[in-house]
């Protein structure tokens, strides 16, 4: 195999449904992989669960000295709990299907697995984004959908509360995690990527956590003094920002009415999310050209 090798197109699968067999298979798979080590399945679980508890407890004792995270932001407990659950529902759709495939991408590299990989007839950044399923990372789903459920109940029943149930949010919502989970996908593509260039890349953790950090809390607290420029770069830049908090403004309300700037948020995620898509696909098709075969 030579440089720029690439897979071949006429046996590549163009039907969707095979894709999504694939996929299937892919998951059954690293179900019953998992299912072999049950303990350690069920230490990893219960570990996330611990995790999830200490941060609600964390931020509990928090309320218990403030009323809302920053002055008027409408942030108070309940729906800073919308926006910590939203979290940890993105995150785990991230960690389960997208981060353990792409922290082995470098490793592929290593010991000539991509070769195989860009042999196969079937999209290859399909193939590198999807082969594994870890399925103890959807424990926080589970956790962060009942955080905001719990935390949803406090809101309605709260005589002073402003929240109120608005059916299009039934849509928005789940359409706004898929597009932050795409941001945050497309950034961890893109990381993974550079290992053609910069050799064995272990340090995509520490990108990622670094990067995603700021995605962790409402948007707000970066709006003023030396916070500008960092609601900037990860406003329009680098756009994780609108990963958590579009969905999670939508559904916690903070503030009534909503701002002026809320929608056209909520419009500029959908563009930043498709620019997300298509660039990290260019960066991906550009990673593939600059390989060389481990064999070559």
């Amino acid at each position: 195999m030579t440089e720029g090798t690439t897979n071949p197109e006429a046996n590549r699968p163009t039907n969707r449904l095979s894709y999504l067999r694939v996929f299937a298979t892919f998951a059954r798979n690293s179900l019953v992989r998992d299912m072999m080590f049950r303990a350690n399945f069920v230490i990893e679980a219960v570990s996330s669960i611990a995790w999830s508890i200490m941060n609600v407890g964390f931020y509990w004792i928090i309320f218990e000295h403030t009323n809302s995270i920053g002055a008027q932001t409408g942030w108070g407990r309940s729906e800073f709990f919308i926006f910590m659950g939203t979290t940890w529902i993105i995150n785990s759709l991230v960690q389960a299907f997208f981060m353990p495939n792409s922290e082995e991408f470098s490793e592929l590299i290593r010991t000539g697995g991509l070769d195989f990989a860009l042999l196969k007839p079937i999209d290859t950044q399909f193939l590198i984004s999807l082969r594994k399923v870890n399925w103890s990372s959807l424990i926080n789903l589970v956790v962060g959908a009942v955080l905001i459920g719990l935390s949803i109940y406090d809101l309605s029943h709260r005589a002073e509360s402003p929240w109120r149930f608005e059916p299009f949010i039934l849509i928005l919502y789940p359409f706004y995690i898929c597009c932050g989970v795409a941001v945050l996908y497309s950034l961890m593509i893109c990381l993974a990527a550079t290992s053609v260039w910069l050799g064995r890349n272990q340090t995509l953790y520490d990108f990622w956590f670094y990067i995603t950090n700021f995605s962790r809390y409402p948007m707000e607290i970066y709006s003023r003094g030396w916070g500008l420029p960092l609601y900037f770069i990860f406003t329009f830049v680098i756009p994780v920002l609108v990963v958590v908090n579009v969905p999670a403004r939508l559904l916690a309300q903070p503030l009534t009415p909503r701002a002026d700037w809320e929608w056209p948020l909520a419009g500029f995620t959908i563009v930043a999310t498709i620019a997300s898509l298509l660039f990290s696909r260019w960066v991906f098709n550009r990673s593939l050209l600059a390989y060389r075969s481990a064999s070559s």
